[in-house]
């Protein structure tokens, strides 16, 4: 197996050809730069970023096509410089393969999907083996890997054990250059991440005020308590938010009345990159689009653009191109008041 001193070298002498093939053709320099996810530093925007459109779904293993997705990444790499994936599975690879062969102006922070153990323990496998393969054949476009998503957190409904994601984390440290981390819940690195935050590279935390029934008004506060109290847990750790976000429509009782909406949305997003961008955290906005197989109640609706990748009302300065016709988001009209 190579050793990671290895493996960071062949990947900077990568990344030293892309340079000077980027000074001696007319190639764009951003589509060779790179970002060190272990520095505190602010890269620029960052986004979640999954492909799914309407009779797609990943449970199911249908997947975007390739067309699709080089649709969606021409309209982000007009306003974002990283994006963030969640499986290693034919997603994910379509992603890298476009990025590559149309020259598209994204890195990604690749991630794995690991399912409840015990269980899934061959899932978690192939996974793990899938992300170690596409880290090393796109080591100038996959700038860090994510092990797990919310798979420690006490509400979690596919977690595995602490020590067994250790496990994952030193097996994928081991086999590749980029610096490893795990996504988790503020609540977990806050309480309970100290062995893990010592085994990563950096730790990747999220934040979601709107379930814990903020309204827009406390929603930057709380989101920055949350942050600081894991920086304060967990000191000297770079510390990287992987999912922050507003849904324009919600559904249910753990919500503050009426709260998604797309006008907070847009006050949400503007607030929260202006703060990333003032204290150098890199923040992974929550989400790209909306996707339909999460349902039609709040989980569908986090996009900055619907389904139909038409722009929200944060998004429509941007891209007056892709202005909609009508709603990107239901309404509460039906709703008894």
């Amino acid at each position: 197996m190579k050793t990671r001193a290895r493996l960071a070298l062949s990947l900077a002498m990568i990344l030293c050809l892309h340079f000077i093939s980027s000074c001696t053709d007319s190639a764009p320099e951003p589509a060779f730069k790179t970002y060190d996810l272990t520095q505190q530093q602010c890269y620029g925007r960052c986004i979640s970023y999954s492909g799914y459109r309407e009779g797609q779904n990943p449970q199911k293993f249908i997947y975007p096509s390739q067309a699709e997705i080089l649709e969606d990444l021409k309209i982000l790499e007009k306003n974002w410089i990283l994006i963030r994936t969640y499986g290693s599975d034919q997603h994910s690879e379509d992603v890298l393969q476009v990025i590559r062969r149309e020259k598209i102006g994204l890195k990604v922070m690749l991630g794995i999907w690991l399912d409840g153990e015990p269980g899934h323990e061959e899932d978690n496998a192939k996974q793990i083996d899938t992300a170690i393969r596409l880290a090393n054949d796109y080591q100038d476009i996959v700038v860090a890997v994510n092990v797990g998503n919310e798979i420690l957190v006490h509400w979690s409904n596919h977690k595995v054990p602490e020590e067994k994601a250790i496990q994952y984390v030193r097996q994928v440290q081991d086999a590749i250059a980029q610096p490893v981390t795990v996504a988790d819940d503020f609540l977990y690195w806050r309480e309970n991440g100290q062995k893990l935050a010592d085994a990563v590279d950096f730790v990747t935390m999220h934040t979601y005020p709107m379930w814990g029934k903020q309204d827009i008004d406390t929603a930057i506060p709380v989101t920055l308590e949350h942050y600081t109290s894991v920086a304060q847990a967990l000191p000297g750790k770079t510390i990287v938010i992987g999912e922050a976000g507003w849904a324009t429509y919600t559904v249910g009782e753990l919500h503050a009345p009426r709260a998604g909406d797309e006008a907070k949305q847009q006050r949400y997003f503007t607030e929260l990159m202006a703060w990333a961008e003032q204290n150098d955290v890199n923040v992974f906005f929550f989400e790209a689009f909306d996707e339909p197989w999460k349902g039609s109640g709040t989980e569908g609706h986090w996009g900055l653009f619907s389904e139909g990748r038409k722009a929200k009302l944060a998004m429509r300065e941007w891209y007056p191109d892709l202005l909609p016709d009508g709603p990107t988001s239901p309404g509460y009209e039906d709703e008894v008041k």
